[in-house]
């Protein structure tokens, strides 16, 4: 009895510690999903607000291309010229040359003109916010669209029309796509396009996702009902319970170790000490024909033990923390050592090493990539700097000037994760750098999606009259590869021909490619179309 009255209070001590805990664990998992859901739809609707400012950017180079050609006119031959301009741009219907009160001139479609069911006036117009842009409704037979003005000079100014296709908005997930609609507005709240399956079913009690853009006059709204939520998204709810339950028993230990523990920030120094940061070289491949013409440095972690760590178990603490620089230096320093022979024997070959925003603008960066550089006796002209969008250049007159500087002595600069980072199209012409890089997302959904057909098509023209490479990254299929062909698109990168490999490897696989000939394969299975 006496040894039954001792376990009672042990056994009810645990019960309770569970119980607490796993009330906990609900309150957690509960939060853990609305906070996931909630940032999913943040990001759909950041999806909305960027495709649509890339319409914008896209529409203004092409007003840039025409007033810098001296077409602003409405000369025949100017005329012809801007209308081979559209025919190659399917994205915009028409432009129009405008008085500075925003009357119609000319234009290069007029048949077009018979579309319209009314014109904004210049002080009906909004302005961007550089003032360099205005935006407006264009009010239409079967749909609106969207105007956008570029002052030419005092006498006139070049509008291009630029088609709202609902598609472009058709982004939510299966089990969200009846049951709520995707908006697109000026910031007058003049509606410009909106997505919605049946466009006279009512939600009801909805719930608002909303993005404004900085750069101009545009809102992107996601609505839905809230009733859905409950049933979306929400396997995280038992893993976090169990987690919850797990740390109830743990924590006891982790009480008495946390004295001891050093943390994760010391694991990096460590392994920064030891060297333990190698290179990987992830391929960049000519998409036609197979041939190797360079590659990216991605960072892996090799333990003492032989194990691998994820970089995504390790970048994000090294950014945070202000390891990443260390890391770089030591990746791009091994790396250099490892393709030296390569780099030497074939001029033309690339190497890529990605920059975060932080370490661009640092202090003595441009010099000490320099000497690094000129210490392994390899050419400038070989090297080329990404830099991530992941976090944004706060300063971009800086970023200019250092890329400027980069570009003096010789380096090339890539602007990574382009349309999903944060600058849009119209800063990355005024970085100056050389390449865009396209990020997967987009290459995950050319084949099944017909707005990122839209949405690459222009950034392959607007980095063609930017005189910008683009390449494309996570390329796994052929028919992705076929798409991006399609579009434009010359160079890339993916599991489709490699992951990021070791260097012997890497050195493996360029030379099995060497001999490739225009009109080879570049998985081995299916001819390239030329």
């Amino acid at each position: 009895m006496k040894l039954q009255r001792q376990k009672l209070p042990f056994a009810a001590l645990v019960l309770a510690s569970t119980m607490a805990f796993g009330l906990a664990g609900h309150f957690a998992a509960e939060a853990v999903i609305h906070q996931q859901q909630a940032h999913q739809l943040d990001e759909l609707t950041e999806v909305v607000l960027r495709r649509s400012e890339f319409a914008v950017d896209f529409a203004a180079a092409s007003l840039d291309d025409l007033a810098g050609r001296n077409l602003a006119s409405c000369e025949p031959g100017a005329l012809q010229a801007i209308r081979l301009h559209v025919y190659q741009r399917p994205a915009i219907k028409d432009i129009r040359l405008v008085k500075p009160n925003g009357s119609v001139i000319c234009s290069a479609y007029s048949e077009t003109l018979e579309f319209d069911k009314g014109w904004a006036d210049r002080r009906d117009m909004l302005p961007s916010h550089d003032r360099t842009l205005s935006l407006f409704r264009v009010e239409q037979f079967g749909g609106d669209a969207l105007g956008v003005l570029r002052d030419i000079n005092g006498s006139s100014a070049l509008v291009a029309i630029v088609g709202i296709n609902a598609s472009l908005f058709d982004i939510m997930p299966a089990e969200l796509r009846a049951h709520s609609e995707v908006i697109l507005a000026l910031s007058s709240g003049e509606k410009l396009g909106k997505f919605q399956i049946d466009a006279d079913k009512a939600l009801p009690a909805p719930i608002s996702f909303d993005r404004n853009s900085t750069r101009f006059p545009l809102d992107a709204k996601i609505r839905l009902d809230h009733a859905v939520l409950s049933s979306w998204n929400n396997e995280a709810y038992w893993p976090v319970l169990a987690v919850a339950l797990g740390l109830g028993a743990i924590f006891g230990i982790l009480l008495a170790r946390s004295r001891r523990t050093e943390g994760p920030v010391a694991d990096l120094d460590r392994a920064l000490a030891a060297g333990e940061f190698k290179p990987y070289y992830q391929p960049i491949f000519d998409l036609r024909t197979g041939q190797i013409r360079g590659c990216e440095i991605l960072a892996r972690w090799l333990r003492r033990d032989g194990s691998v760590v994820s970089p995504m178990n390790f970048i994000p603490l090294a950014e945070s923390s202000g390891r990443i620089q260390a890391m770089t230096w030591q990746i791009l320093g091994s790396a250099l050592a490892e393709l030296r022979p390569l780099l030497r024997a074939n001029k033309a070959f690339k190497m890529s090493l990605n920059v975060v925003p932080r370490h661009l603008l640092s202090a003595g960066f441009v010099e000490t990539l320099r000497r690094t550089v000129l210490t392994a006796r390899v050419s400038a002209r070989q090297i080329v700097v990404e830099i991530t969008e992941r976090d944004e250049l706060d300063d971009l007159a800086r970023a200019a000037a250092v890329v400027a500087e980069l570009r003096d002595h010789g380096f090339r600069v890539a602007i990574d994760d382009v349309g999903v980072g944060h600058s849009g199209l119209s800063r990355l012409k005024g970085v100056g750098a050389d390449m865009i890089k396209i990020d997967k997302f987009f290459v995950d959904t050319i084949t099944v999606d017909a707005s990122t057909t839209t949405i690459v098509e222009m950034l392959v023209a607007l980095a063609r009259d930017l005189q910008m490479t683009v390449v494309a990254e996570g390329i796994e299929t052929e028919e992705q590869l076929r798409a991006l062909i399609a579009c434009g698109v010359e160079e890339g990168q993916g599991y489709l021909v490699a992951p990021p490999l070791p260097l012997a490897g890497f050195n493996e696989l360029v030379e099995s490619r060497r001999a490739v000939q225009p009109g080879a394969t570049v998985s081995g299975e299916t001819a390239l179309v030329a």
